[in-house]
């Protein structure tokens, strides 16, 4: 008997663990809900990058991965769409290859690109193939997106002049108003916001928008775009997350990080961690030691080491916390604190004795938390985070706020005692905002299920793919 041909998908994330750890978990779905597909992920790589390596090699008989990094600077100038961009030529040249080497026993079928990658959309037309976009933040930031493109297209306008100003808008996918202080801060820049506008622009090229949460999570948002008869179908199909309590980055204190907080009683740990770009400067980090120590509540901190400036990398561990830490503060909080680098977030996040997340609001960080039944304290930094904020404060009701529109690079310092606040706040046992966190966690793993609302969406964008006989 003749082996069934697949379909092949053509997987294109955007540089980053933040991009390529969700669109592998969707790859891994996708595979095992249909044998019929295949997936081969093309990996563009920062230059930087070294932890991509440790998820792209758990690949299953029907995924691989195939490296084509450039090695090409990158400066915080230059932004991803470019440095994505610069990578056509090979990626061109693989996906050739891929067609004609495995022409026998597949059929392409179609390219699932990043947000960020829409200029791949050209050679999946070079192919004759269709183009998925995998969103991989909130519903209503892909509302915000086409918002921004139609003030522009459509009447001519932009968001500059609200840079500064607490004007609220009302954006369609957000329950209530939008004030201009949470803005990504790339929205209220005309240079700025131009790739963003442009990306919203070829988002109504494809055939279809899968994005990164749930319809319990994002209702209003989700109904918003729905309605939209104007662009592609949108597919709520998280959370894609690789939560594990394993030490899958090989975390060289993990052992010693877990045995800390098998230490500790039930929720009593308030977890401090801000991404794989977090990171504040002297002064704010004194303040925040201030304030953990003030509140008096078990605390466990990610703390990382600025980069160099204008040098466009990650942070890194320092080597000794007392450098940068108040004089003594180690000693005093020895007994209910613990201070760390790079964390296992998601093996922390799942232990039973953490019991609030300090959080810079990303999005992956967001959906483990709620994942996780933990409620957040939202201080974002950069990117969609402050709008996220807003949407988990306002309108949602799972975090309360540090500082909603804190921008890293500004000259605010977050005073101890508001941080101190924050974190009362979301250490209450009993909150209401605690125990809609955990109606969420439930609703979060339900959507999943046969049955639940991502598993039925992923159903209808299997059935929107061009399949073998």
């Amino acid at each position: 008997m003749a082996e069934t041909k697949k379909s092949e998908l053509v997987f294109i994330p955007a540089p980053g663990i933040g991009h390529l750890m969700p669109i592998i978990e969707l790859a891994k779905l996708l595979t095992d809900r249909d044998e019929r597909l295949s997936i081969t992920v093309l990996i563009v790589k920062f230059p930087m990058e070294s932890k991509t390596d440790s998820y792209s090699q758990k690949s299953n008989s029907r995924i691989r991965f195939i490296d084509i990094s450039l090695n090409q600077p990158i400066t915080p100038n230059n932004f991803v769409t470019d440095f994505v961009e610069s990578h056509k030529d090979p990626i061109r040249d693989a996906v050739t290859k891929i067609v004609r080497d495995e022409s026998n026993s597949i059929r392409l079928a179609g390219f699932v690109i990043d947000m960020f990658c829409t200029s791949m959309i050209d050679v999946a037309n070079e192919f004759g193939v269709p183009t998925y976009v995998f969103f991989t933040t909130t519903a209503a930031i892909l509302g915000f997106l086409f918002y921004l493109q139609s003030l522009g297209d459509e009447q001519k306008l932009d968001l500059t002049e609200y840079k500064n100003s607490n004007t609220e808008l009302l954006i369609p996918t957000y329950i209530n108003p939008v004030p201009a202080n949470v803005f990504p801060s790339r929205f209220l820049d005309k240079d700025g916001s131009a790739p963003f506008v442009s990306m919203a622009r070829r988002f109504r090229e494809t055939k279809g928008i899968m994005i990164n949460t749930f319809l319990d999570l994002e209702a209003y948002a989700m109904k918003s775009l729905s309605d939209d008869h104007t662009i592609p179908p949108v597919y709520s199909i998280g959370p894609m997350l690789h939560v594990t309590a394993e030490n899958d980055d090989d975390n060289k204190d993990y052992d010693e990080i877990i045995k800390w907080l098998h230490e500790q009683p039930v929720s009593s740990v308030v977890f401090l961690c801000f991404g794989s770009m977090g990171y504040f400067d002297d002064e704010q980090v004194k303040e925040i030691a201030v304030a953990l120590e003030k509140s008096g509540h078990r605390f466990l901190w990610s703390l990382r080491k600025p980069p160099l400036k204008d040098r466009f990398e990650y942070p890194s561990d320092y080597e000794n916390f007392e450098e940068i830490l108040p004089e003594g503060f180690l000693q005093r909080t020895a007994g209910i604190g613990k201070v760390i680098g790079w964390a296992p977030q998601g093996a922390v996040l799942s232990h039973h004795s953490v019991g609030g997340f300090v959080s810079h609001c990303g999005w992956n960080s967001t959906l483990e938390s709620v994942w996780c039944g933990v409620p957040i304290a939202a201080w974002p930094m950069y990117a969609e985070q402050q709008t996220n904020a807003f949407e988990l404060v306002k309108n949602l009701g799972i975090a309360v706020e540090i500082k909603m529109d804190y921008r890293r690079g500004s000259d605010v310092i977050v005073k101890a005692e508001e941080i101190e606040k924050g974190i009362k706040q979301l250490m209450e046992s009993d909150s209401e905002m605690r125990n809609k966190m955990k109606q969420m966690k439930s609703k979060s793993r339900l959507a999943l299920m046969e049955g639940g609302s991502s598993y039925n969406f992923l159903r209808r964008f299997i059935d929107n793919i061009p399949m073998t006989d």
